[in-house]
């Protein structure tokens, strides 16, 4: 009952709806309190009503959101609050005294204070912003101010707004013991303090104070574009839940020759940027987009299928290239949309085999297999379990954007596979990790995931009870406690390594102070490799794990497991690297070859129902080497899907932006010459220079900035 109505309330926790009825409650009470009259039922309620406003605050509650839509917004429950205290004064027949009145006068002072509050934290906030958002490029040239401090800009309206606390104190002190002094100190300390707020914002709006405007911040960044001439950008655009699928390409672009240039289009994935040397801007405007200096592009890298692609895909003058976010066989990964790139890159032959097999319009000779380069992180299994008890990854998809039971199997199978797991003859430790978009769509999805979590939590406790775990956990305790105060410092210093600047400052202030420190981000890999090492130390190995957010990684998970349950989905095709035995569900029930024929990486899976009835196979190939029938398999299926190990993916990735660069270069060269022909009537205009990569060598020579040839494939 307390899940559906979290689920209704659209809060995130029990403790949230117990503010959202707090809330609820609390302002009929007050109303009450001030019929009555009752003076500390009245003070009880108020207080009731000002922690839960607070509290659901903090945790940025939907709620909050929702209330203002229906006329029930953070002022007006304030006013509220102010005009039930002037009728708790009328009540206790205090109307004719000068202690109402003042009562009055003050609220609507204070009120009248507000709206220059507002307007200037607002102006300050627009007058901040900057078109265009910028890591590791150098924007000295712009000299941008410091941001006002925090305690000033941020929430500024709920700061404003809780300084009647003081009045409504005052007044109900005095209402209480005859003493109106009490009530006209309230009244003045709240005055004072609201002018002294919109005081002390007054300075910001200074010239001195303000980020230069659109055009000089446009100007800046395409004159840093003309210094840096990128080669290759990699293009991004979706919601901060989605910033892993650029976040995978980074270090690939890191050991990318050329000069790389990472492009968002969000504000919100800014904050969700893994840290990278790679210079990086965000244009949230598509008018400012098309309108940058990116003549030196070659190639144009992108990792999603999304609208706003069309503000760089009209580009002639570069490629353009789909790369995905990862290799599976979901019928995202043949979209039909696919066909507007210049060449789409897969990880090997299976990913050029699903296109020719949906026949959605993409040539075969517009696919080039790369590998996956990402997959470098993840080690190959060595054939037996790590840890005397072994450990499976259950890392399900989330639900998709319609109801195929194909898309995931947490609906049908999640429990199932996550009770048989935890009840197995032979014990195993279970590690859980949810697609991080699940429950986005579907709240079904969200309420499984929430009894799996609860399943696996109520397991730990079990098992921590259990005799032959006791002495486990007793001689692991220290190594525990030794590694949390590891895991803590680490953190400490990750922040102070990942903080762009000081304290509070915006992100205009971050796009001046945060240049690449090549130190500080080598110092920083070697702490999170550090950090992931002593994650998995703060518990046991017999200790079952459920993993969210965005730490530990999906492959710091497959490095711990010894075998994996999942779906179609990349995450299979990015498992099948380790060599481990994996299962894969066929929750639309199609049937094992059928399925099998659909879906490339199950081909040397274990195939399970929604019963999870066939997981004793995979249980006994991960306890057992002899008893892996699929080991063979899993290695032939290895090369078809990511490619040979050599050349290495960087190698093959490297190799494929250089000759699609040529391409690019060939391709301007030719149109020059046409249109230098069209203005000399009666010369016969040349044939586009051949786009092989002698031809664009030369071409390359002509016309690459700084007199800089192109890199080529030899």
């Amino acid at each position: 009952m307390i899940s559906t109505a979290i689920r209704l309330a659209r809060v995130g926790s029990r403790a949230e709806l117990a503010a959202a009825a707090l809330l609820g409650l609390g302002y009929p009470c007050v109303m009450l309190a001030a019929l009555i009259p009752n003076l500390w039922f009245f003070a009880a309620a108020c207080a009731v009503t000002y922690g839960a406003d607070r509290f659901l605050h903090q945790r940025n509650s939907y709620l909050i959101n929702r209330l203002n839509k229906v006329r029930a917004g953070l002022s007006i429950r304030f006013l509220v609050r102010q005009l039930l205290l002037v009728l708790l004064l009328a009540r206790m027949d205090l109307a004719e005294q000068p202690l109402f009145y003042a009562a009055v006068a003050g609220f609507l002072l204070f009120y009248g204070l507000q709206a220059p509050q507002g307007a200037l934290a607002t102006l300050i906030r627009l007058r901040r912003g900057m078109p265009v958002v910028a890591r590791n490029v150098d924007l000295h040239a712009l000299r941008i101010p410091d941001a006002p401090p925090n305690y000033l800009v941020n929430r500024s309206a709920e700061k404003m707004l809780h300084l009647d606390v003081f009045a409504i104190a005052g007044l109900l002190v005095a209402a209480g013991t005859g003493t109106d002094l009490y009530g006209y100190a309230g009244l003045g300390i709240t005055l004072v303090l609201g002018t002294v707020y919109i005081l002390l914002l007054v300075p910001y709006l200074r010239r001195s104070r303000r980020v230069p405007a659109p055009p000089a911040v446009l100007g800046a960044v395409d004159n840093w574009l003309r210094e840096y001439q990128p080669s290759v950008v990699l293009y991004f655009s979706g919601s901060k839940e989605s910033a892993y699928q650029v976040n995978m390409w980074l270090e690939t672009l890191e050991q990318s020759e050329g000069r790389p240039l990472v492009v968002l289009r969000e504000r919100a994935i800014m904050t969700q940027l893994a840290p990278t040397w790679l210079p990086v801007l965000c244009v949230p405007g598509g008018t400012h987009l098309m309108n940058l200096d990116l003549s030196s592009v070659r190639v144009a890298l992108y990792a999603a299928n999304v609208g706003k692609n069309i503000h760089l895909l009209r580009v002639p003058t570069m490629k353009h290239v789909f790369i995905g976010h990862g290799d599976s066989d979901k019928i995202a990964s043949v979209n039909p949309f696919s066909k507007v790139y210049d060449e789409v890159w897969t990880a090997g032959r299976a990913g050029r085999d699903r296109y020719a097999l949906a026949d959605v319009g993409v040539r075969d000779d517009d696919i080039v297999e790369v590998g996956r380069p990402q997959l470098a992180p993840i080690r190959t299994g060595s054939g037996t379990p790590g840890k005397p008890v072994p450990t499976i990854l259950y890392a399900p998809t989330w639900e998709g954007w319609d109801d195929n039971p194909g898309n995931t199997s947490l609906l049908l199978a999640g429990e199932n596979i996550v009770k048989r797991l935890l009840k197995a003859e032979k014990p195993v430790r279970v590690i859980y990790k949810p697609h991080p978009f699940t429950g986005i769509r579907d709240k079904k999805a969200k309420a499984v995931h929430d009894r799996i979590t609860a399943m696996v939590n109520a397991a730990n406790v079990a098992r921590a009870a259990e005799p032959r775990w006791t002495k486990e956990a007793a001689d692991a305790q220290a190594g525990q406690a030794a590694a949390r105060a590891e895991l803590t410092r680490i953190e400490g210093q990750l922040a102070a390594l990942t903080a762009p600047g000081r304290s509070g400052g915006d992100e205009s202030e971050e796009s001046r102070v945060s240049l690449a420190d090549p130190e500080r981000l080598d110092r920083a890999k070697v702490l999170r490799a550090e950090w992931n090492d002593a994650y998995w130390r703060t518990f046991g190995w017999w200790e079952h794990k459920v993993v969210t957010g965005a730490e530990p990684k999906l492959y710091d998970c497959f490095n711990e497991s010894d075998g994996m349950v999942s779906d179609i989905s990349s995450v299979v095709s990015d498992f099948i690297a380790s060599g481990k035995p994996y299962a894969v569900t066929d929750s639309a029930q199609l049937g094992v070859e059928e399925f099998k024929r659909q879906n490339t990486a199950v081909r040397a899976a274990v195939v399970l129902s929604n019963s999870a009835a066939e997981l004793d196979e995979l249980l006994k190939a991960v306890a057992d080497p002899a008893a892996d029938r699929l080991a063979p398999a899993r290695r032939e299926l290895k090369t078809y899907l990511l490619g040979p190990d050599e050349p290495t993916s960087i190698q093959q990735f490297n190799a494929a932006v250089a000759a699609l660069g040529a391409k690019a270069v060939a391709r301007n060269v030719g149109v020059q010459q046409r249109l230098s022909a069209q203005e000399q009537p009666g010369t016969e205009p040349e044939r586009e220079p051949a786009a092989d990569p002698e031809a664009a060598t030369v071409a390359a020579d002509a016309t690459e900035p700084n007199g800089a040839q192109a890199p080529v494939a030899r």
